[in-house]
């Protein structure tokens, strides 16, 4: 799978030494079944607390589209953008939540999380 971490751009938390919770939500997330090349559209839901660092949503909106046509199964994205946003953030915690559309009648979510080490 190609490296779209370098898309993420952040920006400074001003607020460091305050717990908050930032949720974003994208709706209009796509990707390609690596089965069937069939396209799947999903609803990806990113739930953190910051630390030092905040995510730029217009840097994470162009990450989301990289998966547009990349080969991949539901539970590597959920995985793969946990992995790639503790990355770049280092939040106290993180939260992905990928809902997939029904396909042949049956949909799936996928939750993942990340808990910084004290």
């Amino acid at each position: 799978m190609p490296d779209f971490r370098s898309k993420l751009e952040t920006f400074d938390n001003r607020y460091p030494g305050r717990d908050y919770k930032i949720e974003i939500v994208a709706p209009e997330f796509t990707s390609v079944c690596p089965k069937t090349g069939q396209p799947d559209f999903g609803t990806i839901t990113i739930n953190y607390v910051p630390r030092s660092k905040c995510v730029e949503l217009k840097s994470l909106k162009l990450y989301l589209q990289s998966y547009r046509n990349e080969g991949i199964f539901y539970e590597n994205v959920a995985n793969a953008i946990l992995d790639d946003l503790v990355a770049v953030l280092d939040p106290q915690w993180m939260k992905i939540e990928a809902a997939f559309s029904p396909r042949g009648g049956i949909t799936e979510k996928v939750s993942v999380q990340h808990v910084a080490a004290v």
